[in-house]
């Protein structure tokens, strides 16, 4: 099933993708919340799919929200692609690298993306994105972790480098600024998704490639990352895991390359759908 959710920001609604159509699904389900997932949402979800009624088509013209409500949690796992961490020049991780990210800002994947006040790195970073759909506190094995993951997403983390790592070595506030993780445009359930392992990740800015990726050249895979999270905190079910880039990063270009007010970023994830977003001051 492919998950999503439309309205005006703040007010919005769930649906699906059927045969290419948006379809309202408000009439039978509040939302995407943390009590739809882990309490057997997804399996009532496709009951109703499998009924004769059709669901009603969603407005021609409706916003694309984040296909997610805002997590209680979004994780971030830094370094995860081998290109990535030898552009910049850092060793590979033998552990992930954790970080959280604000969930002030997870919006649309088509809503405008503000750069901060006094920005002048702001920066890209296409992502596979995991959504998880029960509670996952000490899993034994990396086996167990799949069973845990409600489905995957296009996350953009966008980050501004100066506040990375220049304003105190504190990645957070540089991750965490408003609109800075579109999501979406939908969640593939894990039955969509052929192989996770081998998804190709594009990101271009003003039309020209900047980044093209796979999955395999990850360090720590899916269902090895919530594994290992959940040795150091519960995950609940409707947070977000966003799982790291590929190479071609704007701070690792020789000059380095960062976004300005007007650029257009197109991002996509293999079987996940296409992200766009115009740049604004904020």
């Amino acid at each position: 099933m492919q998950l999503i959710r439309w309205g005006a920001p703040g007010a919005e609604r769930p649906g699906v993708i059927i045969d290419g159509v948006r379809r309202d699904c408000s009439a039978h389900v509040a939302d995407w919340t943390p009590s739809f997932l882990r309490d057997g949402g997804l399996d009532r979800l496709r009951a109703l799919l499998a009924a004769p009624t059709p669901l009603p088509a969603v407005p021609d013209g409706a916003r694309w929200g984040a296909c997610i409500p805002r997590p209680g949690k979004m994780v971030c796992i830094g370094l995860n692609y081998i290109d990535h961490a030898t552009e910049i020049g850092a060793k590979t991780p033998r552990e992930p690298i954790v970080f959280l990210k604000g969930t002030n800002c997870v919006v649309g994947p088509y809503d405008d993306v503000l750069i901060p006040r006094g920005s002048a790195k702001t920066d890209y970073e296409v992502e596979l994105g995991i959504v998880i759909g029960r509670d996952a506190r000490y899993l034994d094995d990396v086996a167990s972790a799949e069973a845990h993951i409600a489905g995957y997403c296009v996350v953009h983390d966008v980050s501004e480098r100066a506040f990375q790592v220049e304003r105190g070595g504190q990645w957070t506030k540089g991750k965490s600024c408003d609109t800075f993780a579109p999501t979406g445009p939908w969640l593939a359930t894990r039955d969509e998704i052929p192989d996770v392992r081998t998804l190709a990740l594009t990101c271009e800015v003003n039309g020209r490639r900047r980044q093209a990726g796979t999955t395999a050249s990850m360090i720590f895979d899916p269902s090895v990352l919530v594994h290992y999270l959940s040795q150091f905190m519960t995950l609940e079910a409707g947070d977000l895991i966003a799982t790291g880039t590929p190479a071609g990063v704007g701070m690792a270009m020789a000059p380095p390359q960062f976004l300005a007010a007007g650029d257009v970023v197109t991002l996509s994830v293999e079987h996940l759908g296409t992200q766009r977003q115009v740049l604004r001051p904020a």
